[in-house]
């Protein structure tokens, strides 16, 4: 059995260490200072960026690659969101690259030997009406026949499932029934981009933080580097992983995305015993819910509807969120919030994510991923590394190209992705 390159610690170590106020602890990756230059510039130490960097490490043999972040490892998004991972998408452009994530999760811990607590507890989508049944019987029978896991469920088998969700008559939202994907679950956000960013760092990746980009530089249509607080960097390829900041980098290079950038709002009771063991979500009430291993309730709703670039949000879409929280699930009334944020999405104009090349050549574009990107995080590293290496797209994202917006063949899941069961 090869060694791991992994330092191990006895128990007595591990109790010194604990101990220790973490200054004993070894680095779980460095802190290098920047290069005057680099084969492969990413912008984002989010999960998306990071996962880039280690596949292109990985599988490509790209090793001199910076991570750019203008703060500080995994302190945007994915820091910021609900956990959930998913692939019950109904388009096949969306259904195989997101079952590819999927996959990709179910191996990911083994991957980076590194523990991101994925939790296969499934996904429960609520139906709260006969046409939303319907629907529901379109989405499941597509997801089958890519080879995705979906199981339409009555009422009454929601009830066994789900014991302390109100299934009466009586609620402002009946349920008629729901479809799970079994496979579907959470991830621990935070343990996802620390994992990226120790096996990227293991292969070489120079991850740079609080060095923000202020400046990208291009000659004859051609990106030549980036300009940051920390000085100038050159690379001929450059790709953007900045999430609800997609807007303001593309604008260095002159370009205009069709992203719109919105706060979403998450929230977190006190902790409580187990009473959730799967995600529940709801499109009537726009709203999903999960309990975490902490025992907290974890649960987030719809934009706060205007463009923002700020990390909060405000107390009108809290109150609606609570209220949708409280029809489904009445026992939660009494239950404390503990604490509330907001992330910034990028929210593009179909609804489906943008992985692909930008006009400038040697520019590549990773956003677009509205309510639910982080579900995505290994699949869109993937694939993304695929196009940066190749200079074009893997056929598992070919269909997700910014030129669908010029060419009109979107990718709108007419809620059945994006919007009804977000995240």
């Amino acid at each position: 059995m090869a060694k791991s390159p992994f330092k191990r610690y006895s128990g007595f170590s591990l109790l010194r260490n604990a101990l220790s106020n973490h200054r004993r602890w070894p680095r779980a990756w460095r802190d290098p200072e920047p290069r005057k230059s680099y084969d492969v510039i990413i912008v984002g130490a989010g999960g998306h960026g990071l996962a880039t960097a280690y596949y292109l490490a990985k599988l490509h043999g790209v090793k001199n690659i910076a991570v750019l972040e203008k703060g500080w490892l995994g302190g945007g998004n994915t820091g910021r969101n609900t956990t959930i991972v998913r692939s019950n998408y109904m388009l096949d452009g969306n259904a195989n690259f997101y079952e590819h994530s999927l996959k990709l999760w179910e191996g990911l811990s083994k991957e980076l030997n590194y523990n991101v607590m994925f939790s296969q507890r499934g996904v429960l989508n609520l139906a709260h009406s006969d046409s939303e049944m319907e629907s529901f019987a379109i989405r499941g029978n597509a997801m089958r026949l890519n080879g995705i896991d979906a199981e339409l469920l009555l009422p009454d088998q929601i009830r066994q499932m789900v014991p302390h969700l109100d299934c009466s008559q009586s609620t402002r939202y009946p349920i008629f029934g729901g479809l799970l994907q079994e496979r579907g679950g959470t991830a621990r956000h935070d343990a996802v981009a620390w994992g990226y960013a120790r096996g990227a760092d293991a292969l070489g990746v120079d991850i740079i933080q609080n060095c923000e980009v202020s400046g990208i530089r291009v000659k004859d249509n051609r990106v030549v580097g980036v300009d940051t607080n920390r000085g100038s960097i050159d690379a001929p390829k450059v790709g953007l992983a900045v999430a609800g900041n997609s807007g303001r980098l593309a604008a260095m290079a002159g370009l205009k995305l069709p992203i719109e950038s919105h706060v979403l709002q998450a929230m977190v009771t006190e902790p409580l015993k187990p009473i959730i063991h799967t995600v529940v979500t709801s499109g009537a009430s726009h709203v999903y819910i999960n309990q975490t291993d902490k025992g907290e309730v974890l649960f987030g709703g719809d934009l706060d509807l205007y463009n923002s670039y700020a990390q909060r949000g405000n107390l009108p879409r809290i109150e609606y969120v609570v209220q949708s929280v409280l029809t489904l699930f009445p026992c939660l009334r009494r239950v404390r919030l503990m604490r509330t944020w907001g992330g910034v999405m990028d929210m593009s104009m179909d609804g489906s994510p943008i992985i692909g090349k930008l006009p400038i050549d040697g520019m590549y574009f990773n956003g677009g991923w509205c309510y639910g990107g982080f579900k995505a995080t290994p699949g869109s590293g993937w694939c993304f590394a695929h196009t940066i290496a190749n200079d074009e797209p893997h056929e598992l994202n070919k269909a997700l190209s910014l030129e669908r917006f010029e060419t009109g063949a979107l990718l709108d899941e007419k809620g059945s992705g994006a919007f009804a069961f977000s995240h």
